[in-house]
């Protein structure tokens, strides 16, 4: 099972990859479950990780054909190897599978090796959404790679939103049209040996791979630790810090991870300009 972390800058890029990650995600947690970093901090974010693992990034719920099409070539043309596309706000079905097949045309034009995975929230009515196992019929019909199943809202983690026989029955869904399936929501280590009992492909984690929560900074340390709770063959070198299977406490803050900071206040500065 591999582990996906969610990261914000450069800087939480590169301890991401200390800790083990085997895929790293641009995302920022400021603009909701799949908000889109910046352009600029995007490519920031792909010279940081410099290939040593896949790339994906966030696009937010798709909103329009146009709108998505550009959002989707314009991350493409940066280089990542997954685009994610939500459909919160979107309960037709058919709505749903139009906006699915136009980010899929433009990957399919200018992707390259870029692959789309759709988006589905385990509390999908307050989302106003589709069920999540119509999102798996949209993605199949559409031909994207996977699927992820997370929470639109953070006050509740997926394992207290669905069953695990609902997780298992959308997860061999997923497998049997063709998709990976990914997991996230408030996940931490010691679900992760649920997750991969279901049959999960990926983990996602933002909030416990951060010292202060999801609006944190991601640590090497929770990276590490996270990695051996995932089970699978770990990625290979930089050297990773195994901490066992738990969370470390806040205080586990490391010098390199604080020094590096400096490049993330500079991109900030650099967007409020």
């Amino acid at each position: 099972m591999h582990l996906l972390i969610s990261v914000a800058g450069p800087a939480e890029a590169r301890a991401a990859l200390r800790g083990g990650a085997d895929v790293i995600d641009a995302k920022d947690p400021r603009r909701g479950a799949l908000g889109p970093v910046p352009l600029h901090r995007l490519a920031a974010i792909r010279a940081a990780v410099a290939g040593a693992r896949p790339l994906s990034a966030a696009l937010g719920d798709a909103a329009s054909e146009e709108a998505l099409a550009g959002a989707v070539a314009a991350t493409v043309a940066v280089g990542v190897a997954f685009v994610k596309v939500g459909f919160a706000g979107v309960t037709s079905e058919a709505r749903a599978r139009r906006l699915a097949v136009a980010a899929q045309q433009r990957v399919g034009t200018d992707g390259g090796g870029t692959r789309l995975v759709l988006v589905a929230y385990a509390d999908w009515g307050r989302a106003e959404s589709l069920a999540p196992a119509r999102v798996v019929a949209v993605a199949g019909d559409a031909g994207a790679a996977g699927v992820l199943l997370d929470t639109a809202n953070k006050d509740a983690p997926l394992f207290t939103i669905e069953s695990p026989a609902t997780l298992a029955a959308w997860i061999a869904g997923a497998h049997a049209v063709g998709l990976f399936a990914a997991l996230a929501g408030g996940l931490s280590g010691p679900e992760f040996a649920r997750a991969r009992a279901l049959g999960a492909d990926v983990v996602g984690v933002r909030g416990a791979a951060c010292v202060g929560g999801r609006m944190g900074r991601v640590s090497r340390a929770r990276v590490a630790a996270l990695r051996a709770s995932a089970g699978a063959a770990p990625p290979p070198p930089p050297p990773r810090v195994l901490a066992g299977r738990g969370v470390l406490p806040e205080r586990d803050v490391e010098l390199p991870e604080v020094v590096r900071r400096d490049d993330e206040v500079l991109h900030a500065v650099r967007e409020r300009a």
